[in-house]
């Protein structure tokens, strides 16, 4: 008789993905995280839209009583603050180094038998649970916004009115291309976790990662600087809700953070498949760490800049904050929010056109060149009513920070710009021109300014 030997052949990647999903979800504080994302949200907005006090520092923190899309806004704000950098440090930090505590590579290599097999099995395992999470952030956050405050319409960066329908477009392309910079910090994730294999860095090396691209985003930078990281991808999203719309910066930001999530992985993956499973002593890359994982990605962020700033030009070495664009501004979000003040009074309405609203604006009392970041920016709109001769004037004090965001702050006269509530069918709201945030496109290649 003889025998019939069967080769071992590797498990396929269906397989091991499933595999590695199971491991994932059958941690507790992943499953704990998911949950979280899935409930927390829509506690958190549905309770803040029964309280008279609102988080108007935040980005459409003054329209959660108005309608219910601000509140998944105000929390996509938050997740690419807090929230994304943090879940993809206990996701994707830690799904290779977990099998190094644990000292499984060789049990598992023996049930695979392919080191590039388990790694694209974990990086979608990872991805995956990712993904789920960030779904829930959106679902949860616009599902307690629309129980807790309805369906209505959304007041946009420039003061224009965005149906419900454009509202709820505009939110959800918003959470899709947030899913770029998340990418890229779950790559770093693994990347941190094949190379330094039990080292705490590993895992909070996606975070630590997005505060420096944080920080990075409140000093005033040159645009090319600006838009070559990330991060910037995780704010860029606001130039979506303006008339017409700044997919610019948006679309360099998703491109950016999909070459960083693919330049991480593939050097995760290079160093993962040169790895000496043999030696139970390994402890990480270590110093091939920062050459095979540091100097790419540097080497990446260089060659970015270069290209950004060849195609913007002169602008990219600017802060793309100057006065034009600032007056620009200014001035169109005053003539929406005047037209949205007229209706809520019951006045005849005007078009913006025949408003015809400017602004003049200085910086710092009109000592030194007018342009950059800086709480110090002052602006006089002026408008015209028709078959009204006299000419409207109101002041405003503007804090514009060095990502272009800025909140404009009403200083007379009381009956234009001032605080008073407004009676409107969803109830009482402050005047829509007494305080109002606004958007400076820093990046523009065929705009004035």
């Amino acid at each position: 008789m003889t025998a019939t030997i069967t080769a071992a052949r590797p498990v396929s990647v269906p397989r091991g993905y499933r595999f590695e999903v199971v491991k994932l979800v059958s941690q507790w504080r992943v499953r704990l995280l998911v949950l979280a994302c899935w409930i927390a949200p829509a506690l958190f907005v549905a309770a803040v839209g029964q309280q008279s006090t609102l988080p108007t520092d935040t980005l459409f923190g003054r329209w959660m009583l108005t309608t219910g899309w601000a509140g998944s806004l105000v929390m996509l704000g938050f997740a690419g603050t807090w929230a994304l950098p943090l879940l993809t440090s206990v996701v994707a930090g830690d799904v290779f180094a977990a099998e190094d505590r644990l000292g499984t590579w060789r049990h598992l290599l023996v049930a695979v038998r392919s080191p590039r097999r388990i790694f694209a099995a974990k990086a979608l395992a990872s991805l995956s649970v990712i993904v789920l999470m960030v779904t829930g952030l959106a679902v949860s956050s616009t599902a307690g916004g629309l129980a807790a405050v309805g369906n209505r319409p959304l007041v946009g960066l420039d003061g224009h009115l965005l149906s419900p329908g454009d509202a709820a477009g505009k939110v959800l392309l918003a959470w899709v291309c947030v899913l770029a910079p998340t990418l890229a910090l779950a790559a770093i994730g693994l990347l941190g976790s094949v190379a330094l294999g039990r080292s705490p860095m590993g895992l909070l090396l996606p975070a630590l990662v997005a505060l420096a691209m944080q920080v990075a985003q409140m000093l005033p930078l040159p645009v090319a600087v600006r838009l070559a990281l990330p991060g910037y991808a995780f704010i860029a999203w606001n130039g979506l809700f303006t008339s017409p719309a700044q997919p610019g910066p948006l679309l360099i930001g998703v491109a950016v953070s999909l070459a960083w999530a693919a330049t991480a992985t593939a050097l995760a993956y290079l160093l993962f498949i040169r790895r000496d499973f043999t030696n139970p002593a390994y402890d990480g890359a270590g110093r091939r760490a920062v050459t095979a994982g540091l100097l790419p990605l540097a080497g990446l962020v260089a060659v970015t800049i270069a290209v950004v700033a060849a195609a913007n030009g002169s602008g990219a070495t600017s802060s793309g904050i100057d006065q034009d664009k600032v007056e620009r501004s200014v001035a169109i979000a005053f003539a929406h929010l005047y037209r949205i003040q007229t209706g809520q009074l019951n006045r005849p309405d005007v078009t913006e056109e025949r408003l015809g609203a400017t602004a003049a604006c200085t910086k710092g009392g009109g000592q030194g060149t007018p342009e950059g970041p800086g709480n110090d920016w002052r602006c006089v709109v002026s408008w015209h009513l028709p078959d009204v001769e006299a000419t409207g004037s109101a002041i405003y004090q503007l804090d514009v920070t060095a990502d272009g965001r800025y909140i404009a702050d009403g200083d007379g006269p009381k009956e234009v710009n001032g605080y008073f509530l407004v009676h409107t069918p969803a109830g009482d709201t402050p005047n829509p021109l007494w305080q109002f945030d606004g958007n400076v496109e820093l990046w523009s290649t065929n705009r004035k300014g």
